[in-house]
C-alpha cells in the first residue's frame, strides 16, 4: 500500500514530501526550502534507476535530485505527517513544473 507523508527539518528550513511503497521505500520525493517553498528536489526512484542504467544519473541528480536511500523504518528523529495522494500530487506537480522551467 502506498502512503504519502511530509516532514520538516527546521535546521535546513526544508519540507520533505514522500511517497512511500508498502515496503517503506521512498518512490518519489519533493524538497521545498524556505517560506516561499523553492523546490530543491522532485525525484522519482523509477526515473533515477532508469537514468543510472542509461549512464546519466549525474545529470538526473543535478536536475531533479535523488530519493532517500533508506526505508522509512530506519529514519530517526522526524515525525511524519500523513498526506492524501492528492496533497502529494499537487506538491509534486508544482515542484516538477518549477524545476523544468529553470534555465539550464
Amino acid at each position: 500500500m502506498t502512503t504519502w507523508m511530509r516532514c520538516y527539518w527546521d535546521e535546513e528550513d526544508v519540507w520533505f514530501y514522500f511517497e512511500v511503497d508498502s515496503e517503506g521505500w521512498v518512490t518519489r520525493q519533493v524538497e521545498l526550502r524556505g517560506p516561499e517553498g523553492t523546490p530543491l528536489t522532485a525525484a522519482s526512484l523509477e526515473e533515477w534507476q532508469r537514468a543510472q542504467q542509461a549512464g546519466c544519473l549525474a545529470a538526473y541528480a543535478r536536475e531533479y535530485g535523488l530519493t532517500a536511500e533508506l526505508p522509512v523504518s530506519q529514519w530517526e528523529g522526524h515525525e511524519p505527517v500523513e498526506l492524501t495522494s492528492q496533497e502529494f500530487e499537487e506538491t509534486w506537480d508544482v515542484a516538477r513544473r518549477q524545476i523544468a522551467s529553470r534555465p539550464r
